[in-house]
């Protein structure tokens, strides 16, 4: 009875939560791995590399495909779970042992508590007694090098759950564990915004007044002719989306231009009008401000609030041609924000920290033209999330129009990024502007 009521709440969670059960419900296959443990983790690597795969299964009744696959240096022998019809090692449960492929020896041992590629934990060899665990998301180590009382022969074989509870607080188990429905109103928003930006158009300088009418964001002077929305002025359509059910209008632009917070110096103040430095920073701060403000309350507005000021990690993988090394990840910088390599993972474990909330993202570079100035000179809406099966996305919308987080980043892959929170609520409604 005991066993029949487990595999009712493991349904119950994996219709709750996607594709994905809970971590704590992934069926163990530690009594598989004792059983290889002597063949396949320990032969000689061409004995291993020389044996067929085969599959095993689970008392659950899921299903483990056992390989060996082989590189130029390192061989793998990998566990993997079935995912709709394939076993391509990185399923939720699947778990790979690389060695040498001249010494045998153990490199380390990598689990995926979710069915992403990019998130996993890891464990490495410290020395005969002990080894090391790494928890990584989206090439960031939101947990390196964290010491465990095994040896990686242990490691082998031990359930995972027990290791998991040797490390207690320090494995950050909620990374893997996000809850789908937590974000079901932002992908309504993301629906509407799609259906709507057909309608839409660029122009540079163009946004929508208070009046609802097209105009430019310099003179205030009606647009005529083609009408459109440039990055800044797209923004702020968003965001008057969020509003407008609790305002009943469009924001006026003046404000909007104005200073916010203390940004640049006596030495910046020299060139702000004439390379208009501050700008993007300026006018999405503002529109986070205020959403913060009408939407939760008014100590919301605050720049503490509405700006991401902190990243759970602080070194990344980065990948060259030459292969992978680790460097460091720098904290924020004041008005200047996060390095761009590592927003991917920074939008990763915020949507899972703060679900519901998008990203007014403004980007910053040094101009070529005049030397230690930094001018903000575009402005996205990120927004993080999880799909009903549990797969992570990023939905981008820049200057009236939808583009792919992949090009984002190939497009700023040295910049700056300043994230600036803004609630979303069920409620959506973009405003059409008034055309003569």
């Amino acid at each position: 009875m005991r066993g029949f009521f487990c595999f009712i709440l493991i349904g119950l969670f994996s219709s709750l939560y996607g594709l994905d059960l809970p971590t704590r419900y992934i069926p163990d296959d530690s009594s598989l791995r004792m059983a290889l443990r002597d063949t396949w983790f320990t032969e000689a690597p061409e004995r291993v590399l020389g044996r067929p795969y085969f599959y095993y299964r689970l008392p659950n009744a899921d299903r483990i495909q056992v390989r060996a696959e082989s590189g130029r240096d390192e061989f793998m022998v990998i566990l993997a779970r079935e995912l709709n019809g394939a076993y391509p090692g990185w399923a939720q449960g699947s778990w790979i042992l690389t060695r040498r492929r001249d010494t045998g020896e153990v490199s380390r041992i990598r689990v995926f508590l979710r069915s992403d590629p990019q998130a996993y934990v890891q464990f490495r060899p410290l020395d005969k007694d002990r080894s090391v665990m790494d928890v990584v998301l989206y090439d960031a180590y939101v947990v390196r090098s964290l010491s465990l009382p095994y040896s990686i022969e242990r490691l082998m074989v031990v359930p995972l759950e027990e290791v998991f509870s040797i490390a207690g607080n320090k494995f950050p188990r909620h990374y893997f564990d996000p809850n789908p429905a937590e974000y079901r109103d932002m992908q309504a928003m993301i629906n509407k915004i799609q259906e709507v930006l057909p309608l839409l158009s660029y122009r540079d300088d163009g946004a929508i007044d208070e009046n609802g009418r097209y105009v430019f964001i310099e003179t205030l002077e009606p647009q005529s002719g083609e009408f459109g929305l440039n990055c800044s002025g797209f923004t702020k359509w968003v965001i008057d989306g969020i509003l407008r059910p609790y305002t009943g209008t469009t924001l006026p632009i003046p404000p909007l231009k104005t200073a916010f917070g203390e940004r640049g110096s006596s030495f910046t103040k020299l060139y702000e009008e004439i390379y208009d430095l501050f700008f993007g920073l300026d006018w999405g701060r503002h529109l986070a401000s205020i959403a913060g403000m009408v939407l939760r309350t008014p100590d919301s507005g605050n720049i503490e609030e509405i700006e991401v000021r902190t990243a759970p990690f602080a070194s990344l993988i980065e990948r060259t041609r030459n292969g992978t090394t680790i460097r460091s990840y720098p904290d924020y910088q004041l008005n200047v924000g996060f390095q761009s390599e590592g927003i991917h993972a920074l939008l990763y474990t915020l949507a899972i920290d703060e679900p519901g909330n998008l990203y007014i993202a403004t980007i910053s570079r040094e101009m070529a033209n005049a030397q230690h100035l930094r001018q903000y000179f575009h402005l996205a809406v990120l927004l993080p999330y999880f799909t009903e099966a549990g797969e992570f996305q990023i939905t981008v919308f820049e200057s009236a129009a939808e583009t792919s987080f992949a090009n984002f980043k190939t497009r700023y892959p040295k910049q700056f990024i300043n994230l600036l929170r803004v609630p979303v609520e069920a409620r959506f409604e973009p405003f059409q502007a008034n055309l003569p």
